[in-house]
């Protein structure tokens, strides 16, 4: 494997991490293997610390690709619990809000995800790495500023109810880049006119990159080991 020409490595992002942190990680374990102090490593896709799944990651000038992979169609589940609401619209923050939940039955459910199938205008979380005047916007949310942001334009090409044992519901989701999963589960709570936010998040795939064919984090340093690596003079 040449890893400063450029190779593109596909983790299942464990739980509690973040995306910053595993590519640390596995750079680290690569500057070690090679003997090198520097190599390029970027991810293309941020995962928010509590969702677990794929995440792409591209060494050395396969970092280039970064963009293309971005753009990929991206799968994920997702555990929504309805009928309260989060500032974070996860488990990141305590509950803020509830509200009733004796009229949502599953045939409801099923119509309101209709209505997020296809080309939808989504607003990001405040909490979110969308950048308001340079700055994350987590950041500024986390020290209690006002957080203002655009609505995007996303696709969503598939929106499956995996499982309905309400309050919580399991839903499949398959759509373009920049879909924050925590804003939907914002709106089809509004939709419902409960609330919702996520309790888990998983993403299956990206592109045709499946969870199941990823790499684990804590078995990458022995199983890189095990590879032939290319040797590189330095210029």
């Amino acid at each position: 494997m040449d890893f400063i020409a450029g190779e593109i490595l596909c983790f299942d992002k464990p739980y509690g991490w973040t995306s910053f942190g595993l590519v640390a990680k596995v750079r680290y374990a690569l500057c070690r293997r090679l003997g090198v102090k520097k190599l390029k490593v970027g991810h293309a896709g941020t995962l928010d610390p509590l969702a677990t799944g794929v995440l792409v990651v591209c060494t050395g000038r396969a970092t280039k690709r970064i963009d293309e992979l971005q753009a990929h169609t991206k799968e994920y589940v997702a555990t929504l619990k309805l009928g309260e609401t989060t500032p974070s619209f996860d488990l990141e923050k305590p509950v803020d809000a509830t509200y009733p939940t004796e009229h949502i039955t599953r045939p409801l459910i099923e119509e309101v995800l209709r209505r997020f199938t296809g080309t939808i205008e989504q607003i990001p979380p405040a909490f979110s790495a969308c950048k308001v005047n340079g700055d994350r916007a987590y950041d500024l949310a986390r020290k209690g500023k006002e957080v203002n942001l655009k609505p995007k334009t996303l696709v969503i090409d598939e929106m499956e109810l995996l499982r309905c044992e309400l309050p919580e519901i399991d839903i499949r989701v398959v759509c373009s880049k920049g879909t924050y999963i925590r804003a939907l589960a914002r709106d089809i709570g509004q939709a419902l006119h409960s609330g919702a936010h996520l309790t888990a998040l998983r993403r299956t795939r990206v592109g045709d990159v499946r969870v199941e064919n990823c790499l684990k984090l804590d078995e990458f340093p022995a199983w890189l080991d095990l590879q032939p690596v290319a040797e590189h003079t330095t210029n």
